[in-house]
């Protein structure tokens, strides 16, 4: 039975995985940085899920989180570093200092103090990030945003060669846009959703369980020889 630990869980694409991996009977270590949702989560997910708030940005809170991994279910298996952030559309001259600064913080330095934690607790398993389709391409008006996402993934394909002899696999989830309450709550209107989706050969967004899939599929241990790659969930943008 697998210990998984997901950050950003309490909604979104992290709701939907915490909630696919107790399908499966895992054990699960949540974390988010809403207390509410978190425990509303947990309570639905019944006893073999402990939860911690904190914020992803706090290296400390990246080590309490596999702390609590181990001493509850004295292991960690598989880690999901979900927890993200974006800022409003703007040229890169127009992003706010503090937006970006807040970008960074969350979605790279919370990536690098999670594996830092992570890494040293596992024997073996499975990390898997979620990075963004901005981490592979350039994306206009997203650009602290596609700077913190290429970042993952430059530290996603780092630490796979680091680990690979070592048996802990590291690969990135790298999905367009899905529909979660973070795309809502950034983009106010369809004409928002039409521009997020013009580019998109499928023209719509991600769901949820459609990138979930692939976090399931990265974290299998039957797919032991894939590490160090950056999978694009993405309507075709990939092949353009």
């Amino acid at each position: 039975m697998s210990v998984v630990l997901i950050t950003g869980a309490a909604a979104g694409l992290g709701e939907g995985m915490a909630r696919a991996f107790a399908a499966q009977g895992a054990k699960l270590v949540l974390g988010d940085i809403n207390a509410k949702p978190l425990e509303t989560l947990a309570a639905d997910l019944g006893a073999g899920c402990v939860t911690m708030v904190g914020d992803v940005a706090d290296p400390n809170y990246a080590k309490a989180l596999v702390e609590l991994a181990v001493d509850r279910f004295d292991s960690l298996d598989i880690a999901v570093n979900n927890a993200g952030i974006v800022h409003e559309f703007a040229l890169i001259s127009d992003i706010p200092e503090r937006e970006a600064r807040r970008v960074i913080e969350v979605d790279l330095l919370g990536v690098l103090w999670a594996m830092q934690a992570q890494i040293p607790a596992m024997k073996t398993g499975s990390i898997i990030n979620i990075a963004s389709v901005a981490g592979l391409s350039g994306a206009p008006t997203l650009g602290a945003y596609a700077a913190a996402k290429h970042g993952v993934v430059g530290l996603t394909r780092s630490a796979a060669l680091e680990n690979a002899r070592r048996g802990i696999r590291v690969n990135a989830v790298c999905p367009s846009f899905a529909r979660t309450a973070m795309v809502g709550e950034a983009r106010h209107s369809q004409a928002h959703e039409a521009e997020m989706t013009r580019g998109i050969p499928m023209r719509r967004l991600a769901s949820i369980p459609e990138v979930v899939r692939a976090v399931l599929f990265l974290a299998d241990p039957a797919n032991s020889f894939m590490t160090g790659q950056a999978l694009g969930i993405d309507g075709g943008m990939g092949a353009m």
